[in-house]
């Protein structure tokens, strides 16, 4: 049957399900749109946070990122990215991963869709880099209306950093990119989990919820000291590594480290999706 299909005239496997496609399907739904207004508001709230508060400062004579929040605009987005990537930067992530394939399976769309006929790769690609495009946006959308929101609320103004000294406004743009990118790269094993257990159940909360869940559970044992050199192992070991970015001198080792230890992760995981989803029989 396969043999058939493919010298069927005008059939190419490489034309099936096209990136935009896909995405212009999941811009669409509703998740999308309430996932975007969320990280959208959060600057917004912080702000209002902060004027209600007064005006963050040390209580402990230790000068801490939040206590520099209201500096300008490139603190504040800082202290946003700081008070969001330990869940609600996970929550995106695994939302755009883990809901895409079972939430075809839970609409019996998934059988229709490998019957187009769409080679199981294709499709697994296809909505692997929409997802993972999707969750870089989610993360890059936080930091640029924080920056927007801090500039009306704060100013524009060098980053000052809560070590002593500051950096430009030239060099802490490319610092908070670098942010950005470890932040995004640190999440990828929250992707790969969702991802692998989007392709082994039909209930999309239960992939999303899986996700989350062990993500925590990684949160929670890199609290156990008892662990030791273990906990370089777990991936949320790594998570605030970009503190570093926002020193006078860049330090490299941290991220390297967390990023090796993510992408590591993150790529048996992905394996395991495509392997298993390949072998599985497609009954919705």
């Amino acid at each position: 049957m396969s043999a058939l299909i493919e010298s069927a005239p005008g059939y190419g496997p490489g034309r099936t399900l096209p990136l935009r496609v896909e995405l212009v399907r999941q811009l669409k739904r509703r998740r999308t749109l309430a996932m975007g207004v969320v990280l959208a508001v959060l600057p917004f709230v912080l702000i209002v946070a902060f004027a209600v508060g007064g005006t963050p400062g040390s209580r402990s004579g230790r000068v801490t990122l939040m206590d520099t929040a209201t500096a300008s605009a490139a603190n504040f987005a800082a202290t946003s990215l700081f008070v969001s990537a330990g869940f609600l930067l996970v929550v995106p992530v695994a939302l755009f991963c883990g809901d895409t394939v079972a939430s075809e399976a839970s609409w019996a769309s998934l059988r229709y869709l490998l019957a187009a006929p769409v080679p199981r790769g294709r499709l697994l690609l296809s909505k692997l880099t929409v997802a993972l495009g999707m969750s870089a946006a989610a993360m890059v959308l936080l930091p640029l209306v924080a920056l927007a929101a801090g500039t009306a609320a704060y100013g524009w103004g060098p980053l000052e950093l809560p070590t002593g000294g500051a950096l430009s406004t030239s060099d802490a743009v490319p610092r908070l990119a670098l942010v950005v990118a470890f932040v995004f790269v640190s999440q990828l094993v929250t992707a790969g989990l969702a991802f692998w257990l989007s392709t082994k159940t039909d209930a999309p909360l239960g992939a999303v919820g899986g996700a989350v869940g062990l993500t925590i559970i990684g949160n929670v044992l890199d609290q156990v000291e008892a662990l030791g050199t273990w906990r370089d192992f777990l991936p949320a070991h790594w998570q605030f590594a970009w503190a570093d970015a926002l020193q006078p001198q860049l330090e490299w080792g941290g991220m390297l480290k967390g990023s090796a230890v993510s992408v590591a992760y993150a790529l048996v995981l992905f394996a395991l999706a495509f392997r298993g989803f390949s072998r599985k029989d497609i009954v919705s």
